[in-house]
């Protein structure tokens, strides 16, 4: 019989690990001008696909970290439907990422910073939990919590200060 705890702590350094990766993709979004999350879609223990957002850049509101990355993870399985795959997002996901991932029949779902204003696996509505749909996937937050809403912290920051000052002649 395995060690819990053990079993537990390879799962938390996993999580770490990918949650990273997903900290680098969301680093590149914030260097377009794009809200900085990024997603990791992993099956087995590798990374099948990635994702950041893309919305401004891609003219696209559906263009969320976790679309991106759900949409090159279907493509890669040549199925929709992925059945026995975790997710890893630095931000708590909205009512729309929340819907495609059920969609998707995400085993898994790990997100870094909870989001106040829109989340939906807990903060302000939790889908993933809401008996009336038909797919429910285990949902773990706060891995990485405080570099994920540190990255967002300062992308915002940095946007209220570059509005703030005047426009140069």
């Amino acid at each position: 019989m395995p060690d819990t705890n053990s079993t537990t702590d390879i799962q938390h350094r996993q999580d770490q690990t990918f949650m990273q990766l997903a900290l680098t993709l969301a680093a590149q979004a914030a260097t377009q001008g794009e809200v900085p999350v990024g997603a990791v879609v992993v099956k087995d223990g590798q990374v099948i696909a990635t994702g950041y957002n893309a919305p401004i850049g891609q003219h696209d509101p559906t263009a969320h970290a976790e679309i991106q990355a759900l949409r090159a993870a279907a493509v890669k399985l040549g199925n929709y439907r992925l059945v026995d795959c975790t997710l890893y997002v630095t931000l708590e996901p909205c009512a729309m990422c929340s819907g495609a991932i059920q969609h998707a029949r995400i085993a898994r779902l790990v997100y870094g910073a909870s989001d106040a204003k829109t989340g939906c696996c807990g903060s302000v509505v939790n889908l993933m939990a809401e008996s009336r749909l038909n797919h429910h996937c285990s949902v773990e937050g706060g891995i990485l919590a405080e570099a994920c809403s540190g990255l967002l912290s300062t992308f915002f920051r940095q946007r209220r200060l570059e509005k703030a000052q005047p426009p140069r002649e």
